[in-house]
């Protein structure tokens, strides 16, 4: 009995060591055009969203978490390269995003979170929204994806005429969905167009379905899984299930079904007895678009949204899950979109090249070895100039410029307005005048970065 109690402990011992030295899972839900006061857990009043809220509960709720860029385009980049898009020609003042009519995209010679983690044998998935370039030398195949099944750009591109321009009904019924043949967007599966027009009333259940079926089928080996949702980008859509079930119109029936599929994806994690290697991120790619009224989001306390540089265009919700990985608890410590991909690569055990990337390793906060996070500035970028800096709790910026159509006019400012976004985080009192020495140490601070960002082809504008 004695010789098999030994046994039984060094067996016991052996599987432990073999799981925590297992490479974890990685799943990373990323939201469009969803703004940093849209959940409950982040304050928002009418909309329900439980399964995020257990998501900020069991994992990490950070609270200063933030994009790349403001748009789409450039912010994907961003996160997917965990460089500065304005470093690899993702970022333009002519056409701030890729559209349908594009010749450009994410360049070959940037490496992405996929293709590191192929090192070590990781499955890749991207499923829903890439707009890095819908031609096949850009496609998520040809960046380190083994699959790939959405939508390549926005759900409002390939417009028909004929219809009413839901961008130009400014008073639209907030509870309006429009028609599905509106919009002649396709479906691509890995390189091949499969749908057209893609049923955008299903979409966001069936992004969800392929995530599980990926996470069934590779569930032996070490998986990533990059589920980018099309909406809640207008024009917004809900399947038959859900519409009609918020309080706060379609716009909350949207995330309301996007929590939806959230929960599915943890329920599945659990039945395989995953969760405890598996990481999940839930973030969104920029603040909300508020010129669309209550078919945008919120940005709540923060200032102004989408296309901006004021926090509400840069500062997103982050949600970290990983019962068996990440030390629960809210997070006010600096982080962005950029440091997933070292954050991954380091638990994975992967070597970076630190000195090509913007992004930080979070997995020490993540895992509760350290309570501070390495970042401790962000770069506000926007049309290929620097609009803004923030280090520590202090933001000065350069140049100011509100929304799409709404907010301030563009204006270069000779003193730079300066927060302090711990007392004011709506940036509503400039502060420059008492603190000059902060202003200069940002303003040496700009240049410094500004040195170390070099030319490059500008994809968007190919």
């Amino acid at each position: 009995m004695r010789y098999f109690a030994i046994f039984a402990a060094l067996m016991s011992l052996i599987l432990t060591n073999t799981a925590a030295a297992a490479a974890p899972n990685f799943v990373v839900v990323f939201c469009d055009d969803l703004g940093y006061g849209d959940l409950s857990c982040y304050g928002h009043p009418s909309i329900e969203t439980p399964n995020l809220d257990r998501m900020a509960e069991e994992g990490q709720r950070w609270t200063n978490f933030y994009v790349g860029a403001s748009v789409c385009t450039p912010s994907r980049a961003a996160l997917l390269t965990g460089r500065l898009p304005v470093r690899n020609g993702m970022m333009s003042a002519k056409r701030r995003v890729l559209f349908p009519n594009s010749n450009g995209g994410l360049p070959e010679s940037e490496t992405t979170i996929a293709e590191y983690l192929r090192q070590k044998n990781y499955a890749t998935a991207a499923i829903g929204k890439w707009h890095l370039g819908h031609l096949p030398e850009f496609l998520p195949t040809r960046h380190g994806f083994d699959t790939y099944w959405g939508i390549p750009y926005s759900n409002d591109m390939d417009a028909l005429k004929g219809h009413p321009n839901y961008r130009q009904q400014s008073h639209v019924s907030a509870t309006y969905m429009p028609s599905i043949e509106q919009y002649n967007v396709p479906i691509i599966h890995d390189d091949e167009e499969v749908e057209r027009p893609a049923d955008q009333t299903t979409i966001t259940r069936r992004y969800t379905d392929r995530t599980i079926d990926f996470i069934h089928e590779h569930q032996k080996q070490p998986f990533f899984v990059y589920l980018a949702h099309n909406l809640p980008h207008i024009p917004l859509f809900a399947s038959e299930e859900f519409y009609g079930s918020s309080a706060r119109g379609i716009y909350g029936d949207v995330l309301a079904e996007i929590d939806h599929g959230v929960g599915r994806i943890l329920d599945t994690l659990e039945e395989l007895k995953l969760e405890q290697n598996t990481i999940v991120v839930f973030t969104s790619d920029n603040g909300p678009w508020l010129p669309f009224q209550a078919h945008g989001g919120s940005a709540g306390l923060l200032r102004e949204g989408k296309g901006s540089t004021f926090e509400g265009g840069m500062r997103v919700p982050g949600i970290f899950w990983g019962p068996g990985i990440v030390e629960s608890g809210t997070k006010h410590e600096l982080g962005a979109t950029m440091d997933l991909l070292p954050t991954f690569c380091s638990l994975a055990g992967i070597d970076v090249d630190s000195g090509s990337m913007d992004g930080y390793d979070l997995s020490s906060v993540l895992t509760g070895k350290s309570k501070e996070s390495p970042r401790d500035r962000i770069f506000y970028w926007r049309e290929e100039k620097l609009y803004a800096v923030r280090q520590g709790p202090w933001k000065a910026h350069f140049i100011t410029e509100g929304c799409y159509g709404i907010g301030p006019k563009r204006e270069e400012h000779e003193t730079p307005e300066l927060y302090h976004l711990e007392h004011d985080p709506s940036e509503k009192y400039n502060i420059a005048e008492r603190h000059p020495e902060v202003v200069d140490d940002l303003l040496r601070f700009a240049e410094e970065h500004r040195r170390s960002v070099k030319p490059v082809t500008n994809q968007l504008e190919r």
